[in-house]
């Protein structure tokens, strides 16, 4: 099996288990793992609606440096955000195409949910998976490291690895007012 067909039976994967666990949602909350410059994201699954592979990209000209352009998902037209240029973890690109990334055939577009009224999607470099309350334990921050954080940053957590992930709450970043600045 190729690595291309691999991936795609991955994010069927993922994607048949987000609507699961949307449909059966318990009480304890469950996650959507990404990966972005290096760092592990966690996107609620009630936030994240659905993942794409990269596709060719309309670039808009004089947009913010992580604006990569707008996309046609589905026959909807959605803005496309790099999310690791968004938050400062890697630097902006030539604008373009998605797949130009030397990552790209990891990467995965993941749209906002409809419900937000925003047709947006986030450019990640790579899934991780899905991750449940019973997963992971909060990470305390210290005082300097909840200064300055934005309302979208949500708690960090712990899996049973040591590895860190960053809750990043889909909601707040869609009304976060530099994101609101481009996308409509």
């Amino acid at each position: 099996m190729s690595n291309k067909e691999a991936l795609r039976e991955l994010q069927q994967r993922l994607a048949q288990r987000m609507q699961a666990a949307r449909e059966h949602q318990a009480p304890g909350a469950a996650w959507l793992a990404v990966e972005c410059g290096g760092q592990g994201l966690l996107f609620s699954l009630k936030h994240a609606a659905e993942i794409f592979t990269p596709v060719p990209l309309k670039p808009l000209p004089y947009a913010k440096p992580w604006m990569m352009g707008v996309a046609n998902l589905r026959g909807g037209l959605f803005t496309v955000v790099d999310l690791a240029v968004f938050l400062g973890l890697r630097a902006p690109q030539a604008p373009g195409s998605a797949e130009a990334r030397a990552d790209a055939g990891q990467a995965r577009l993941v749209s906002l949910n409809p419900d937000m009224n925003s047709n947006c999607a986030l450019l990640v470099d790579r899934l991780a998976g899905l991750r449940s309350e019973e997963q992971l334990k909060a990470q305390p921050l210290t005082a300097a490291e909840q200064e300055g954080r934005p309302r979208f940053a949500g708690q960090r957590m712990l899996d049973a690895q040591g590895r860190s992930w960053q809750q990043v709450h889909l909601d707040a970043l869609s009304k976060h007012e530099q994101f609101l600045q481009v996308v409509v």
